[in-house]
């Protein structure tokens, strides 16, 4: 008995494993706080490096390739060579995804209001799990009270001010196709990371969008290079804290949290970027952020909360 027991609960397990409902463990929420932090920094660290966008999204992921190139070849390369064509391909598709994410949304900070495109763009939790229910997957009705309780939050935070102006409805469908790039990013990550190490994934991903945004670059005529010295530093903290420790540590706990869990925390992006921006750059962020971040956090416990059910039914 003991033994058709194991073996009925197997594709139990299987089957959470497919629809992203892992439990996690409390190093990946430990993880995925030091990701959400590392992604805080991004706009921060943009707002303050002296390059065009589309360079800037550029140079962050080549740097990273360049980073990772060591690690994967001479300690993964036997992780590289068993990914096997489905897993490539959806890596690069991931990869891709990435790269219209950051052709996207980066452009239209410039088009419509920070406020806007910032709100628009963190839907990605919306669509993430509008994307897990056209593949089959039910999410519990407590994920999406807390999915929608979590973009409330950031809808209070950043007071959504859609304007008229065909320039700036522009900007905002530019930063919700960005959002819904992102969704798709989430997911296919999810999928590879099922059965593919975390170096090797985002070394494909990374230099399929590296690759791609190179060549967005050089279509729109954003420059390379004939920066400051200052803006190279800038451009390799933002390296280091966005892509390595922020998307990198994303991709590692997207295996154990689900795309879910994962996407929604990425809101708590916005009120962190505010705060480190209140820090660093002496922008006072108003006192919306911390009710902001309160709400957002509520969301996200609902989220991981609603997920934990199915998760201990796979296990049972």
């Amino acid at each position: 008995m003991r033994a058709v027991r194991t073996r009925t609960a197997a594709p139990r397990q299987a089957a959470g494993a497919v629809a992203g409902r892992h439990p996690g463990t409390g190093l990946d929420l430990f993880l995925l706080a030091v990701a959400v932090s590392g992604i805080s920094l991004s706009a921060p660290l943009i707002a303050a490096t002296a390059a065009p966008a589309l360079a800037i999204a550029f140079w962050r992921n080549a740097m990273a390739v360049g980073a990772l190139t060591p690690l994967a070849l001479l300690r993964h390369r036997a992780g590289l060579r068993a990914m096997g064509r489905r897993n490539v391909l959806l890596a690069a598709a991931a990869g891709a995804l990435l790269a219209l994410h950051f052709a996207l949304w980066l452009p239209s900070l410039h088009m419509t209001s920070v406020a806007s495109s910032t709100a628009l763009v963190t839907t990605t939790p919306i669509w993430t799990t509008l994307l897990l229910r056209l593949r089959g997957q039910s999410s519990p009705a407590l994920v999406w009270a807390g999915t929608a309780v979590a973009f409330a939050g950031v809808v209070i935070l950043t007071g959504v001010d859609l304007s008229l102006s065909p320039r700036a409805l522009a900007g905002d469908a530019l930063a919700l196709g960005g959002g819904m790039a992102a969704a798709g990013y989430v997911l296919l990550g999810a999928e590879v990371r099922r059965t593919v190490s975390t170096t090797a994934y985002t070394y494909v991903c990374y230099g399929t969008t590296s690759v791609l945004l190179l060549a967005a670059c050089l279509v729109f005529g954003a420059d390379l290079g004939g920066y400051s010295g200052e803006t190279w530093i800038k451009l390799a903290v933002l390296t280091v804290t966005a892509q390595l420790l922020g998307h990198s540590l994303i991709n590692r706990v997207v295996r154990g949290l689900g795309p879910s869990v994962t996407s929604t925390a990425i809101l708590l992006e916005t009120p962190g970027a505010a705060l480190i921006a209140a820090l660093w750059l002496g922008q006072n962020p108003p006192a919306a952020v911390y009710g902001a971040l309160a709400v957002i956090l509520l969301g996200l416990a609902l989220v991981v909360r609603g997920n934990a059910g199915p998760a201990r039914r796979a296990r049972a």
